[in-house]
Order: structure tokens, then C-alpha cells, then sequence
């Protein structure tokens, strides 16, 4: 019987059970740091993903992940913080989670299996070629994962898939593979280790990175946050303040006239009147740096 590397015992592992507990945790540890290792290995393509996602997301694209079980649950998290972090809009972002949402907090027995549905749930979302679809999967040959990348590609969307598992399904599938070797679990098949650790490493890259290409990011902060708590209406503020100066007041009407925004505030305090804030924005694909330089 042929072991899947994420399903094998390694030797040193077999008596896990039995070490002294600062030990234990520091075996766990170990892994956790090799797992980061591995993500090292892999960033020229993470890079090709970014570069290639660029373009999709500025012709109207959205983003849609995929996955099933931990790996699933892995894409989610990355994809909601993205909208209360950069401001992408809700719905240009489609998570897509093996067994519906309810998945997210209870295991769905054989959802993974469902290549009819995960066709089924892409489509429901009409695909196009300006969508940038991502595919994540420990083993890289969980089905619904590779059914969705499939059906994504069939309609000429970017496709991007995350394995851990170089000669995988889900990476031949694939436009562009990122492939995370872990290899052998501390604790057999637990995938939700390192093999998890890697794909939410790669994911907080890989959409950082693309995010700040796509103009979210300036000077350091995150300019098109949502304010959503008393917390980030004073980090809202203090943000405009350091980058465009103004008494509390000033900086307060700033963010008021534009809803909140940070980058549309900044632009007020620099004198451009808010009727003219969103054709400038388009002209430079929301790039801050080069609105202002253009002033």
C-alpha cells in the first residue's frame, strides 16, 4: 500500500507519547520551524502568483478559495480578514468550503469526496476569466479542491494551487503551483500542523502581497481599512494625521466626508476635493503613491 508522506510514522516519533512534556512541546516546535523553512523554498512561486494575480484583480477579478477540512478552514481565514484589513469589497471575495459553511466549525463527512458539487458551487458564482482561483490541499488530491481549480481553469480563470505535495493532482490542475513539502507529520496525517502552519504561512504572503501591489498599502499601513470599533476610528485617525497632518478636528471632518477611508481622507487633507477623489484613484489603480505625485 502505497502511505501518502503526510500519513507516515517517523521513527524518532514513534514513543511521542512518552517524553516529558517541556520535550513534547519542544518536538512540536521544531516542526512548526521546519514547516516555515519549507514556505522559504517556495516563494518564487508565491511570487508568480501575485504578479499573475495582479491583473486579474484590477479587471474586476475576484478572489475565490477552495479547500475542504483544516486546509479549507486555512483558506477561509486568510480570505475573510481581507476586507476588514484592505477594504476588498465583499463581493469580490468567494470562499468556497467543502460541505457549505457549516464545515467551518463541524467536520461534514464526505464532503471532500463531492467533485459534482464543488462544480456546482463554483458555478453558482459564474466564473470568469478575470477570477483568481485558489486551490489548498495538504495531499493535493483532495477532490473538491481539485474539481473547483478544474472548473475554474475551464473558463480561463487564474488558478493557483497550494500542496504539500509536489506531484499532486491539484498542482498538475493548476496554472500555478505552490508546493510546501513538509513531509511527515510529528503526529501522522495531523495535517493541521505543519502542513497547516505552511499553508497559512503562504496564504498570509500571498495575499499581503497582493493586496499591497493592488494599492491597499502605504507608507506602511493599511489605508483602506474598514472602521468597524472604537479602536480603528483612533488607528483611522492617527494614520491620517501621520501621513497628511491636521488638528483632531480637521482630521476628523477628513474621514467623515469620505465614510471612514484612510487613503480618501489623506487625499482631502492634501487638498483634492471629494468630487475629483475617485477619478484620480482609478487613473492610478488606487495607488496612493502616484495620486500624490501626480498632484
Amino acid at each position: 500500500m502505497t502511505v501518502p508522506r503526510t500519513e507516515t510514522v517517523l521513527e524518532a516519533n514513534q514513543t511521542i507519547e512518552l517524553l516529558p512534556l517541556n520535550s513534547l512541546l519542544g518536538r512540536l516546535l521544531d516542526s512548526q520551524k521546519e514547516a516555515l523553512e519549507r514556505v522559504g523554498e517556495a516563494l518564487p512561486s508565491i511570487e508568480a502568483a501575485v504578479e499573475a494575480s495582479v491583473p486579474r484583480l484590477q479587471g474586476g477579478g475576484r478572489l475565490i478559495y477552495a479547500g475542504a477540512g483544516t486546509s479549507g478552514r486555512i483558506g477561509v481565514q486568510d480570505g475573510v480578514e481581507l476586507t476588514p484589513t484592505f477594504g476588498l469589497p465583499p463581493e469580490r471575495l468567494v470562499l468556497l468550503l467543502a460541505g457549505g459553511a457549516g464545515a467551518g466549525t463541524q467536520a461534514v463527512e464526505g464532503a471532500e469526496d463531492r467533485e459534482d458539487q464543488a462544480r456546482v458551487d463554483l458555478g453558482a458564482y459564474g466564473p470568469t476569466p478575470n477570477d483568481v482561483v485558489i486551490g489548498v490541499a495538504a495531499s493535493g488530491n483532495t477532490p473538491y479542491t481539485c474539481a473547483v481549480v478544474e472548473a475554474g481553469r475551464e473558463v480561463g480563470a487564474l488558478t493557483i494551487g497550494v500542496s504539500g505535495n509536489a506531484h499532486s493532482r491539484l498542482l498538475r490542475s493548476a496554472e500555478i503551483g505552490i508546493s510546501i513539502p513538509t513531509g511527515a507529520e510529528v503526529l501522522a496525517g495531523s495535517t493541521r500542523m505543519a502542513a497547516g502552519t505552511a499553508q497559512k504561512v503562504a496564504l498570509n504572503l500571498f495575499s499581503t502581497a497582493l493586496m499591497t501591489r493592488l494599492g491597499h498599502v502605504y507608507r506602511g499601513r493599511m489605508v483602506d481599512m474598514r472602521i468597524s470599533n472604537d479602536k480603528l476610528q483612533l488607528r483611522a485617525e492617527r494614520m491620517v494625521f501621520e501621513l497628511a497632518g491636521g488638528t483632531d478636528e480637521e482630521v476628523r471632518d477628513a474621514l467623515r466626508l469620505v465614510g471612514g477611508n484612510v487613503k480618501r481622507a489623506v487625499l482631502v487633507r492634501k487638498g483634492v476635493s471629494v468630487e475629483k477623489i475617485e477619478t484620480l484613484l482609478q487613473a492610478h489603480n488606487g495607488n496612493l503613491h502616484t495620486v500624490l505625485a501626480s498632484l
